[in-house]
Protein backbone atom coordinates (compact mmCIF):
# COMPACT_ATOMS: atom_id res chain seq x y z
CA UNK A 1 0.00 0.00 0.00
CA UNK A 2 1.39 3.37 -0.98
CA UNK A 3 1.99 6.12 1.21
CA UNK A 4 1.22 9.60 0.40
CA UNK A 5 3.78 12.58 1.12
CA UNK A 6 3.20 15.54 0.62
CA UNK A 7 6.62 17.78 1.01
CA UNK A 8 10.26 16.83 1.88
CA UNK A 9 13.18 18.41 4.27
CA UNK A 10 16.28 19.66 3.13
CA UNK A 11 19.50 18.69 4.93
CA UNK A 12 23.17 18.23 4.59
CA UNK A 13 23.88 15.94 1.95
CA UNK A 14 26.59 14.25 3.94
CA UNK A 15 23.82 14.10 7.14
CA UNK A 16 21.63 12.54 4.46
CA UNK A 17 24.39 10.14 3.57
CA UNK A 18 24.85 8.99 6.86
CA UNK A 19 21.13 8.48 7.49
CA UNK A 20 20.90 6.14 4.15
CA UNK A 21 23.79 4.12 5.81
CA UNK A 22 22.48 4.09 9.45
CA UNK A 23 25.31 5.84 10.88
CA UNK A 24 23.03 8.51 11.91
CA UNK A 25 19.28 8.23 13.35
CA UNK A 26 19.11 12.37 14.24
CA UNK A 27 20.02 15.29 13.27
CA UNK A 28 19.95 18.95 14.35
CA UNK A 29 16.84 20.73 12.20
CA UNK A 30 15.31 23.64 13.68
CA UNK A 31 12.11 24.01 12.78
CA UNK A 32 8.98 22.37 14.60
CA UNK A 33 8.46 18.66 13.13
CA UNK A 34 5.29 16.80 15.18
CA UNK A 35 5.76 12.63 16.08
CA UNK A 36 4.60 10.82 12.96
CA UNK A 37 5.18 13.15 10.17
CA UNK A 38 6.87 11.53 7.29
CA UNK A 39 9.09 13.60 4.96
CA UNK A 40 11.53 13.09 1.30
CA UNK A 41 15.12 13.42 2.55
CA UNK A 42 16.74 15.48 0.51
CA UNK A 43 20.48 15.87 0.05
CA UNK A 44 20.93 19.70 0.04
CA UNK A 45 24.54 21.11 -0.56
CA UNK A 46 24.18 24.01 2.36
CA UNK A 47 25.62 23.50 5.33
CA UNK A 48 23.09 24.45 8.06
CA UNK A 49 22.84 27.73 10.28
CA UNK A 50 25.00 29.53 8.68
CA UNK A 51 28.28 26.91 9.65
CA UNK A 52 30.89 25.98 7.04
CA UNK A 53 32.18 21.90 6.06
CA UNK A 54 35.11 22.36 8.20
CA UNK A 55 32.93 23.93 11.08
CA UNK A 56 30.29 21.39 11.07
CA UNK A 57 32.02 17.82 10.95
CA UNK A 58 34.86 16.80 12.76
CA UNK A 59 38.05 15.87 11.41
CA UNK A 60 38.49 12.56 10.49
CA UNK A 61 35.06 13.12 8.48
CA UNK A 62 35.86 15.84 6.66
CA UNK A 63 37.16 14.27 3.36
CA UNK A 64 34.19 12.16 3.17
CA UNK A 65 32.41 14.79 3.91
CA UNK A 66 33.37 16.99 1.22
CA UNK A 67 32.58 14.42 -1.75
CA UNK A 68 28.81 14.85 -1.79
CA UNK A 69 29.28 18.31 -2.26
CA UNK A 70 31.59 18.15 -4.82
CA UNK A 71 29.95 14.99 -6.68
CA UNK A 72 26.60 16.08 -6.46
CA UNK A 73 25.88 16.25 -9.88
CA UNK A 74 21.68 14.64 -10.14
CA UNK A 75 19.09 15.08 -7.83
CA UNK A 76 17.81 12.20 -6.20
CA UNK A 77 16.20 11.38 -3.40
CA UNK A 78 17.04 7.88 -2.22
CA UNK A 79 14.81 7.34 1.57
CA UNK A 80 11.98 9.12 2.83
CA UNK A 81 12.07 9.67 6.72
CA UNK A 82 8.91 9.49 9.63
CA UNK A 83 9.20 11.81 13.02
CA UNK A 84 9.76 9.36 15.56
CA UNK A 85 10.97 12.53 18.35
CA UNK A 86 11.96 16.09 18.22
CA UNK A 87 13.88 16.27 21.03
CA UNK A 88 14.46 19.82 22.37
CA UNK A 89 18.14 20.19 24.76
CA UNK A 90 17.28 22.85 26.77
CA UNK A 91 19.92 24.70 29.07
CA UNK A 92 19.39 21.62 32.12
CA UNK A 93 20.66 18.94 29.56
CA UNK A 94 23.52 21.26 27.47
CA UNK A 95 26.00 19.14 30.02
CA UNK A 96 24.69 16.42 27.31
CA UNK A 97 26.50 17.81 23.99
CA UNK A 98 29.90 16.84 24.01
CA UNK A 99 28.23 13.07 24.47
CA UNK A 100 26.26 13.64 21.55
CA UNK A 101 29.14 14.88 19.65
CA UNK A 102 31.43 11.90 20.86
CA UNK A 103 28.20 9.26 19.43
CA UNK A 104 27.62 11.49 15.78
CA UNK A 105 29.48 13.14 13.11
CA UNK A 106 29.03 17.16 14.38
CA UNK A 107 31.99 18.98 16.13
CA UNK A 108 30.97 19.36 20.00
CA UNK A 109 31.69 23.64 18.69
CA UNK A 110 29.26 23.48 15.82
CA UNK A 111 26.44 21.75 18.55
CA UNK A 112 27.39 24.76 20.83
CA UNK A 113 26.83 26.79 18.16
CA UNK A 114 23.34 25.69 17.12
CA UNK A 115 22.23 25.74 21.16
CA UNK A 116 23.80 29.40 21.45
CA UNK A 117 21.84 30.43 18.84
CA UNK A 118 18.29 29.95 20.64
CA UNK A 119 19.64 28.09 24.21
CA UNK A 120 18.18 25.03 22.98
CA UNK A 121 19.23 22.23 20.34
CA UNK A 122 16.65 20.27 18.36
CA UNK A 123 17.47 16.93 17.13
CA UNK A 124 15.09 15.31 15.21
CA UNK A 125 14.57 11.15 15.58
CA UNK A 126 14.06 9.85 12.09
CA UNK A 127 13.42 6.34 11.01
CA UNK A 128 14.64 5.95 7.15
CA UNK A 129 13.68 4.02 4.98
CA UNK A 130 14.87 3.22 0.86
CA UNK A 131 12.65 3.59 -1.89
CA UNK A 132 12.58 0.92 -4.23
CA UNK A 133 14.19 3.48 -6.78
CA UNK A 134 15.23 6.84 -6.32
CA UNK A 135 13.09 10.06 -6.99
CA UNK A 136 14.69 12.62 -9.91
CA UNK A 137 13.83 16.48 -9.44
CA UNK A 138 13.86 18.40 -12.51
CA UNK A 139 15.41 21.41 -10.59
CA UNK A 140 16.94 22.00 -7.01
CA UNK A 141 14.53 23.51 -4.80
CA UNK A 142 14.84 27.36 -3.44
CA UNK A 143 17.26 27.35 -0.18
CA UNK A 144 15.01 26.49 3.14
CA UNK A 145 14.00 23.67 5.39
CA UNK A 146 11.29 22.34 3.14
CA UNK A 147 10.36 21.73 -0.23
CA UNK A 148 7.73 20.52 -2.11
CA UNK A 149 7.70 18.63 -5.48
CA UNK A 150 6.87 20.25 -8.97
CA UNK A 151 4.60 18.64 -11.85
CA UNK A 152 7.74 17.79 -13.94
CA UNK A 153 9.69 15.81 -10.98
CA UNK A 154 9.96 12.21 -11.47
CA UNK A 155 7.93 11.22 -7.57
CA UNK A 156 8.17 7.62 -7.03
CA UNK A 157 5.28 6.74 -4.64
CA UNK A 158 6.64 5.20 -1.28
CA UNK A 159 5.08 1.86 0.33
CA UNK A 160 4.41 0.49 3.82
CA UNK A 161 6.64 -2.43 2.38
CA UNK A 162 9.62 -0.18 2.04
CA UNK A 163 12.28 -1.53 4.84
CA UNK A 164 13.69 0.41 7.59
CA UNK A 165 17.34 1.38 7.38
CA UNK A 166 17.68 0.53 11.08
CA UNK A 167 15.57 -1.83 12.83
CA UNK A 168 13.01 -1.08 15.66
CA UNK A 169 14.40 -2.12 18.52
CA UNK A 170 18.11 -0.75 17.59
CA UNK A 171 16.67 2.44 16.60
CA UNK A 172 15.18 2.57 20.19
CA UNK A 173 18.07 1.23 21.90
CA UNK A 174 20.45 3.95 19.69
CA UNK A 175 17.36 6.58 20.97
CA UNK A 176 17.84 5.70 24.80
CA UNK A 177 21.76 5.98 24.83
CA UNK A 178 21.89 9.60 22.87
CA UNK A 179 19.11 10.72 25.00
CA UNK A 180 20.77 9.21 28.20
CA UNK A 181 23.86 10.55 27.19
CA UNK A 182 25.51 7.28 27.20
CA UNK A 183 28.79 6.88 25.35
CA UNK A 184 28.30 4.90 22.08
CA UNK A 185 30.04 1.45 22.06
CA UNK A 186 31.08 1.19 18.13
CA UNK A 187 33.22 4.55 17.84
CA UNK A 188 36.73 2.85 17.35
CA UNK A 189 35.23 0.94 14.47
CA UNK A 190 33.65 3.85 12.68
CA UNK A 191 36.68 5.72 12.68
CA UNK A 192 38.71 2.64 11.48
CA UNK A 193 35.73 2.16 8.83
CA UNK A 194 36.05 5.45 7.27
CA UNK A 195 40.23 5.03 7.00
CA UNK A 196 39.34 2.42 5.17
CA UNK A 197 36.88 4.13 2.72
CA UNK A 198 40.00 6.11 1.77
CA UNK A 199 41.94 3.17 0.47
CA UNK A 200 39.14 0.85 -1.04
CA UNK A 201 39.95 2.13 -4.77
CA UNK A 202 42.31 -0.10 -5.48
CA UNK A 203 42.88 -2.06 -2.44
CA UNK A 204 40.47 -5.01 -2.62
CA UNK A 205 41.84 -6.10 1.11
CA UNK A 206 40.87 -3.23 2.26
CA UNK A 207 37.55 -2.86 0.22
CA UNK A 208 36.78 -6.59 1.81
CA UNK A 209 37.43 -5.74 5.57
CA UNK A 210 35.61 -2.02 4.67
CA UNK A 211 32.43 -4.15 3.43
CA UNK A 212 32.93 -6.41 6.43
CA UNK A 213 32.88 -3.54 9.14
CA UNK A 214 29.59 -1.81 7.57
CA UNK A 215 28.53 -5.30 8.56
CA UNK A 216 29.30 -4.93 11.63
CA UNK A 217 27.96 -1.90 12.35
CA UNK A 218 24.80 -2.82 10.78
CA UNK A 219 24.99 0.05 8.15
CA UNK A 220 22.66 -0.09 4.57
CA UNK A 221 21.64 -3.33 4.84
CA UNK A 222 19.80 -2.88 2.07
CA UNK A 223 22.42 -1.73 0.00
CA UNK A 224 25.60 -3.88 1.04
CA UNK A 225 28.30 -4.69 -1.62
CA UNK A 226 27.77 -8.32 -2.18
CA UNK A 227 30.99 -10.21 -2.06
CA UNK A 228 30.52 -12.94 -4.29
CA UNK A 229 32.36 -15.93 -4.46
CA UNK A 230 35.08 -16.06 -6.69
CA UNK A 231 34.72 -18.63 -9.82
CA UNK A 232 37.40 -21.01 -9.16
CA UNK A 233 35.63 -21.83 -5.89
CA UNK A 234 33.22 -24.29 -8.51
CA UNK A 235 35.93 -25.73 -10.08
CA UNK A 236 38.02 -27.23 -7.34
CA UNK A 237 36.62 -30.51 -7.59
CA UNK A 238 36.56 -30.90 -11.21
CA UNK A 239 40.25 -30.14 -11.32
CA UNK A 240 41.65 -31.96 -9.37
CA UNK A 241 39.23 -35.08 -11.58
CA UNK A 242 40.72 -33.95 -14.77
CA UNK A 243 43.44 -36.59 -16.31
CA UNK A 244 44.85 -36.32 -19.49
CA UNK A 245 42.25 -38.29 -21.44
CA UNK A 246 39.82 -35.95 -19.89
CA UNK A 247 41.66 -32.59 -21.14
CA UNK A 248 41.87 -32.65 -25.00
CA UNK A 249 45.15 -31.05 -26.33
CA UNK A 250 46.54 -30.74 -22.39
CA UNK A 251 49.30 -32.67 -20.81
CA UNK A 252 48.94 -34.37 -17.13
CA UNK A 253 51.32 -32.25 -16.00
CA UNK A 254 49.72 -28.87 -17.07
CA UNK A 255 46.06 -30.71 -15.48
CA UNK A 256 48.09 -31.33 -12.23
CA UNK A 257 49.38 -27.62 -12.25
CA UNK A 258 46.03 -26.19 -12.76
CA UNK A 259 45.27 -28.49 -9.74
CA UNK A 260 47.95 -27.06 -7.30
CA UNK A 261 47.25 -23.64 -8.22
CA UNK A 262 43.56 -23.68 -7.45
CA UNK A 263 44.77 -25.62 -4.13
CA UNK A 264 47.00 -22.93 -3.21
CA UNK A 265 44.07 -20.44 -3.44
CA UNK A 266 41.88 -22.34 -1.65
CA UNK A 267 44.14 -22.53 0.93
CA UNK A 268 45.30 -18.88 0.84
CA UNK A 269 41.47 -18.13 0.90
CA UNK A 270 40.84 -19.72 4.29
CA UNK A 271 43.67 -18.29 6.07
CA UNK A 272 46.62 -19.95 5.40
CA UNK A 273 49.59 -17.78 4.40
CA UNK A 274 50.79 -19.82 1.06
CA UNK A 275 54.86 -19.79 0.92
CA UNK A 276 54.86 -19.00 -3.65
CA UNK A 277 58.60 -19.31 -3.61
CA UNK A 278 59.00 -22.96 -2.99
CA UNK A 279 56.68 -24.31 -6.13
CA UNK A 280 56.18 -28.05 -7.21
CA UNK A 281 57.85 -29.55 -10.08
CA UNK A 282 61.00 -31.80 -9.61
CA UNK A 283 62.14 -31.33 -5.90
CA UNK A 284 60.10 -29.54 -5.04
CA UNK A 285 56.85 -29.65 -2.46
CA UNK A 286 53.48 -28.29 -3.96
CA UNK A 287 52.72 -26.44 -0.69
CA UNK A 288 54.04 -24.70 2.14
CA UNK A 289 52.00 -22.75 4.76
CA UNK A 290 53.92 -20.99 7.34
CA UNK A 291 50.90 -19.51 8.68
CA UNK A 292 48.72 -19.37 11.01
CA UNK A 293 50.97 -22.92 11.53
CA UNK A 294 53.42 -24.45 8.91
CA UNK A 295 51.22 -26.97 6.57
CA UNK A 296 53.05 -29.10 3.86
CA UNK A 297 50.75 -30.62 1.44
CA UNK A 298 51.21 -32.73 -2.35
CA UNK A 299 48.53 -32.91 -4.80
CA UNK A 300 47.74 -35.43 -6.98
CA UNK A 301 45.01 -35.05 -9.79
CA UNK A 302 43.41 -38.21 -11.89
CA UNK A 303 42.27 -41.44 -10.91
CA UNK A 304 44.96 -42.53 -9.07
CA UNK A 305 47.14 -41.27 -6.12
CA UNK A 306 50.40 -42.80 -6.25
CA UNK A 307 51.79 -45.40 -3.46
CA UNK A 308 54.92 -43.30 -2.88
CA UNK A 309 52.77 -40.05 -2.57
CA UNK A 310 53.61 -40.19 1.20
CA UNK A 311 57.40 -40.83 0.95
CA UNK A 312 57.74 -38.04 -1.01
CA UNK A 313 55.81 -35.59 1.28
CA UNK A 314 57.87 -37.07 4.10
CA UNK A 315 60.94 -36.72 2.37
CA UNK A 316 60.33 -32.97 0.49
CA UNK A 317 58.74 -31.86 3.27
CA UNK A 318 61.74 -32.86 5.62
CA UNK A 319 64.08 -30.67 3.32
CA UNK A 320 61.72 -27.91 2.92
CA UNK A 321 61.27 -27.64 6.55
CA UNK A 322 65.23 -28.49 7.13
CA UNK A 323 64.65 -31.06 10.50
CA UNK A 324 62.44 -33.69 11.13
CA UNK A 325 61.14 -32.09 13.99
CA UNK A 326 59.48 -29.18 12.47
CA UNK A 327 58.28 -31.44 9.68
CA UNK A 328 56.48 -33.14 12.78
CA UNK A 329 55.13 -30.72 14.04
CA UNK A 330 53.59 -29.25 11.09
CA UNK A 331 50.15 -30.39 9.52
CA UNK A 332 50.27 -32.87 6.69
CA UNK A 333 47.93 -32.66 3.63
CA UNK A 334 47.38 -34.70 0.72
CA UNK A 335 44.62 -33.78 -1.94
CA UNK A 336 43.42 -36.03 -4.52
CA UNK A 337 40.12 -37.29 -5.70
CA UNK A 338 41.59 -40.95 -6.49
CA UNK A 339 41.28 -44.30 -4.76
CA UNK A 340 43.30 -44.61 -1.97
CA UNK A 341 45.48 -48.09 -1.49
CA UNK A 342 45.90 -49.74 1.38
CA UNK A 343 49.66 -49.06 1.37
CA UNK A 344 49.16 -45.14 0.78
CA UNK A 345 46.71 -45.53 3.67
CA UNK A 346 48.87 -47.28 6.29
CA UNK A 347 52.04 -44.62 5.26
CA UNK A 348 49.68 -41.59 6.18
CA UNK A 349 48.94 -42.89 9.58
CA UNK A 350 52.46 -43.93 10.37
CA UNK A 351 53.56 -40.29 9.15
CA UNK A 352 50.62 -38.35 10.75
CA UNK A 353 49.44 -37.31 7.28
CA UNK A 354 45.60 -36.44 6.07
CA UNK A 355 44.40 -37.40 2.95
CA UNK A 356 41.59 -34.78 1.92
CA UNK A 357 39.29 -35.03 -1.72
CA UNK A 358 38.99 -32.52 -3.47
CA UNK A 359 34.98 -32.00 -3.23
CA UNK A 360 36.07 -32.03 0.30
CA UNK A 361 37.92 -29.14 0.34
CA UNK A 362 35.83 -27.25 -2.36
CA UNK A 363 32.99 -27.78 0.34
CA UNK A 364 34.83 -26.25 3.07
CA UNK A 365 35.72 -23.37 0.80
CA UNK A 366 32.28 -22.31 0.17
CA UNK A 367 31.03 -22.17 4.08
CA UNK A 368 34.19 -20.35 4.74
CA UNK A 369 33.04 -17.77 2.31
CA UNK A 370 29.45 -17.53 4.02
CA UNK A 371 31.00 -18.11 7.95
CA UNK A 372 34.52 -18.11 8.01
CA UNK A 373 36.03 -21.00 9.35
CA UNK A 374 38.69 -21.88 12.52
CA UNK A 375 41.81 -23.33 11.19
CA UNK A 376 42.96 -23.83 14.99
CA UNK A 377 40.00 -26.19 15.24
CA UNK A 378 39.75 -27.44 11.38
CA UNK A 379 43.79 -28.79 12.45
CA UNK A 380 41.96 -31.33 15.06
CA UNK A 381 40.10 -32.75 12.12
CA UNK A 382 42.79 -33.18 9.89
CA UNK A 383 43.20 -36.71 11.25
CA UNK A 384 45.83 -39.58 10.30
CA UNK A 385 45.06 -41.36 7.14
CA UNK A 386 41.64 -40.14 5.01
CA UNK A 387 40.67 -37.18 6.41
CA UNK A 388 37.21 -36.17 4.99
CA UNK A 389 34.40 -37.56 7.58
CA UNK A 390 35.84 -35.79 10.00
CA UNK A 391 36.46 -32.28 7.90
CA UNK A 392 32.51 -32.77 6.82
CA UNK A 393 32.01 -33.20 10.33
CA UNK A 394 33.25 -30.25 11.75
CA UNK A 395 31.95 -28.82 8.36
CA UNK A 396 28.42 -29.40 9.72
CA UNK A 397 28.85 -28.53 13.57
CA UNK A 398 30.15 -25.41 12.27
CA UNK A 399 27.09 -24.93 10.16
CA UNK A 400 25.06 -25.78 13.03
CA UNK A 401 26.68 -23.40 15.47
CA UNK A 402 25.88 -20.51 13.06
CA UNK A 403 22.21 -21.56 12.88
CA UNK A 404 21.96 -21.69 16.77
CA UNK A 405 23.27 -17.79 16.85
CA UNK A 406 20.91 -17.00 13.61
CA UNK A 407 18.16 -18.49 15.94
CA UNK A 408 19.26 -16.41 18.58
CA UNK A 409 20.32 -13.28 16.96
CA UNK A 410 16.40 -13.59 15.69
CA UNK A 411 14.45 -14.47 18.82
CA UNK A 412 16.38 -11.15 20.50
CA UNK A 413 14.33 -9.47 17.52
CA UNK A 414 11.82 -10.64 17.41
CA UNK A 415 11.31 -10.15 21.53
CA UNK A 416 12.16 -6.69 21.46
CA UNK A 417 10.25 -5.55 18.77
CA UNK A 418 6.93 -7.16 20.17
CA UNK A 419 7.54 -5.40 23.62
CA UNK A 420 8.28 -2.03 24.32
CA UNK A 421 11.14 -2.43 26.04
CA UNK A 422 14.70 -1.55 24.65
CA UNK A 423 16.63 -4.25 25.57
CA UNK A 424 15.77 -7.92 27.80
CA UNK A 425 17.56 -9.75 29.99
CA UNK A 426 18.92 -13.29 30.39
CA UNK A 427 15.93 -14.69 31.61
CA UNK A 428 13.47 -12.90 29.89
CA UNK A 429 15.46 -14.69 26.53
CA UNK A 430 15.98 -17.91 27.98
CA UNK A 431 12.36 -18.22 29.04
CA UNK A 432 11.61 -17.42 25.40
CA UNK A 433 14.61 -19.72 23.89
CA UNK A 434 12.46 -22.52 25.81
CA UNK A 435 9.01 -21.95 24.64
CA UNK A 436 10.30 -22.30 21.46
CA UNK A 437 11.06 -25.89 21.64
CA UNK A 438 14.34 -25.34 19.42
CA UNK A 439 16.07 -28.41 18.24
CA UNK A 440 19.46 -27.93 20.37
CA UNK A 441 18.53 -27.10 24.16
CA UNK A 442 20.82 -24.74 25.83
CA UNK A 443 21.10 -24.02 29.61
CA UNK A 444 20.77 -20.47 30.76
CA UNK A 445 24.46 -19.81 31.26
CA UNK A 446 24.86 -21.80 27.95
CA UNK A 447 22.59 -18.89 26.42
CA UNK A 448 24.30 -16.13 28.53
CA UNK A 449 27.77 -17.16 26.52
CA UNK A 450 26.62 -17.04 23.23
CA UNK A 451 24.41 -13.38 23.77
CA UNK A 452 28.10 -12.29 24.88
CA UNK A 453 29.94 -13.98 22.06
CA UNK A 454 26.99 -12.12 19.93
CA UNK A 455 27.27 -8.76 21.51
CA UNK A 456 31.51 -8.48 21.25
CA UNK A 457 32.60 -5.57 18.94
CA UNK A 458 33.98 -8.45 16.53
CA UNK A 459 30.47 -9.92 15.87
CA UNK A 460 27.98 -6.86 16.65
CA UNK A 461 24.85 -8.74 15.93
CA UNK A 462 23.80 -7.81 19.26
CA UNK A 463 24.62 -4.90 21.90
CA UNK A 464 24.93 -5.76 25.75
CA UNK A 465 24.53 -3.19 28.48
CA UNK A 466 26.79 -4.56 31.11
CA UNK A 467 25.31 -4.70 34.40
CA UNK A 468 26.44 -6.50 38.04
CA UNK A 469 26.13 -10.03 38.82
CA UNK A 470 25.09 -11.85 35.66
CA UNK A 471 22.81 -8.39 35.19
CA UNK A 472 23.44 -7.86 31.61
CA UNK A 473 21.09 -6.81 29.19
CA UNK A 474 20.88 -7.60 25.51
CA UNK A 475 19.92 -5.65 22.30
CA UNK A 476 19.46 -6.18 18.47
CA UNK A 477 21.52 -4.67 16.30
CA UNK A 478 21.59 -6.49 12.96
CA UNK A 479 20.72 -9.83 11.26
CA UNK A 480 22.26 -12.92 11.23
CA UNK A 481 21.82 -14.51 7.81
CA UNK A 482 21.65 -18.12 8.25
Amino acid sequence: MSIEISKGIQLSAFDVEMLNLGKLIAIPFKQFVSEGQIFWLYPSQQIPFGLTVEQYYQLNYLPLAQNPFNSLTSIQIQTWGKCEYHWHIHPNKRHLLPKIAQSTIWNLSALEHIFEQNQVLKLLFLRVYQLSEPCILNAPPPPGSFFWSQPEDRIIAASEKDEPIVSESSFRQRKALIMDGEAYPNTSLESLQFQLSSLEVGHPVAKQLNHELKQLLGWNSHHKTVLTAPEWINKIAALGNRSKEEDEGKSSYQAGTDFEIVVRQSLEFLGFKVDYTHRGGAGGIDIFCSEPYPLVGECKSGKKIPNDTAVQLLNLGTLRLENKEAFSKAAKLIIGPGELTDQLKKAAKVHGMAILNPATLEKLVKVHHQYPIDLFKLRDYLVDGQADDEVIRYINQHLQKIQLRAFIVQLVKDFLESSLDADADISQLHAIYVFRKPAQPLKREEMYEILVELSSPLTAYLGRRKGNDGSDRFYFLRDMKK
